[in-house]
């Protein structure tokens, strides 16, 4: 018992950091957004939360995904199934496909500029919970 007491303040700390790796790894995404495509809802320089794991995207979550091998930050505007409106013409939003958008227009490299306007979601990484301010 007496080598338990000894190891104590010593297992506590190292438990409690991997567990918060792990959690880190699997289940949360801490991320950094570093322009202002998403101002207002979250300003350049912000940190936000994810969670890697979710049920379903909807219109108007945002998420943090994967586009010719960067990350991004995207507002959803529309999801498979759905018409969207894209250089005048007309496209359907394929079926496990999302339309994105920045929320600051202005800025924002998006589903509007991209050859291919869709984030399939096999590429999103995780669904933000805590944008800040």
């Amino acid at each position: 018992m007496g080598i338990l007491k000894k190891l104590c303040p010593i297992l506590i700390p190292v438990l409690a950091f991997i567990i918060i790796i792990v959690l880190l790894q699997s289940v949360f995404l801490l991320g950094y957004v570093p322009t202002a495509s998403m101002e207002p809802t979250i300003k350049a320089g912000r940190l936000i939360l994810g969670v890697r794991v979710w049920e379903d995207i909807q219109k108007g979550d945002i998420i943090v995904f994967r586009h010719n091998k960067e990350y991004f930050v995207k507002r959803v505007e529309a999801v498979g199934g759905d018409l969207i409106e894209r250089n005048g013409e007309n496209l359907a939003v394929p079926e496990g496909g999302f339309y994105v958008l920045g929320d600051n227009d202005q800025c924002s490299y998006d589903s509007r500029y991209w050859e291919y306007p869709f984030v399939m979601s096999d590429d999103i990484v995780a669904k933000v919970i805590l944008p800040t301010r």
